[in-house]
Parts: structure tokens; sequence; C-alpha cells
């Protein structure tokens, strides 16, 4: 298992800038996927092509009031642009819930389903 802790990401409206014909990431979302980036390499995190499962914690910056399930974009696409793995279609469980106390931060654990699944196996023998 990876565990990495990540900044608090930018939301939906400000990861993306939408013109008439094409969307592209902001200023915003480039300077965090270049933050996680960073983090990936000081942590040598590499899964590649295996299928996984990711599990997030979220801790809100302040008080407002959030929808839990626009959080993933930002950091899902950074960590698939630091080359995690390859592709977040190797996503099979995906998980994010809100924790309490810390502040302005995910924790993400990545799990390799195919380890958890031969440990599985192994203890059932």
């Amino acid at each position: 298992m990876i565990e990495l802790t990540l900044p608090w990401p930018p939301s939906v409206n400000h990861y993306w800038v939408h013109t008439r014909t094409v969307a592209f990431i902001s200023a915003k979302g480039k300077e965090y996927r270049k933050a996680v980036s960073a983090i990936v390499a000081q942590n040598h995190t590499v899964i590649r092509d295996k299928p996984i499962k990711v599990d997030i914690i979220a801790y809100r910056p302040d008080r407002r009031l959030r929808d839990l399930d626009n959080l993933l974009k930002a950091p899902l696409d950074a960590l698939t642009n630091a080359q995690v793995w390859t592709d977040d279609s190797l996503i099979r469980d995906l998980r994010i819930r809100w924790g309490v106390g810390i502040k302005g931060m995910m924790i993400v654990k990545i799990t390799d389903l195919e380890e958890e699944n031969e440990e599985i196996s192994t203890d059932n023998a």
C-alpha cells in the first residue's frame, strides 16, 4: 500500500477553464499537478498497470459545505499526470470520505489489488 498526503485540490470550477470550443487546465490546476508530482517523486510512488483501490480521506480547509464527489477530479488527474498509474481506468475500487481534525489536505491510500488478493488467498489457505 502507498499512502500520500496531498494538498487540498482546487475545485472543479477552478481546475478547468472552458472556452467556446475547448476546455483546458487552469493555472491553479497546473500548480496543483506540479505539487502532486513533487510529492510522488519524493515518495518514489509508481504502480503503473495494475488494478488498484484508492481510498481518500478529505480534510476540509474550512467550514464551508462542499460536495464530496466534486473533490475527486483534480487529485486523480494529478496522480495520473504524475504517472503513479498509467490511466485512472485502473481504479477498480474508489472511496472518499470526510476526515475530522486536520485541515486542508487529503490522505490518499493506494492498494495494488493483485497483492491484496494474494494476501487474502494466502490467509485462507
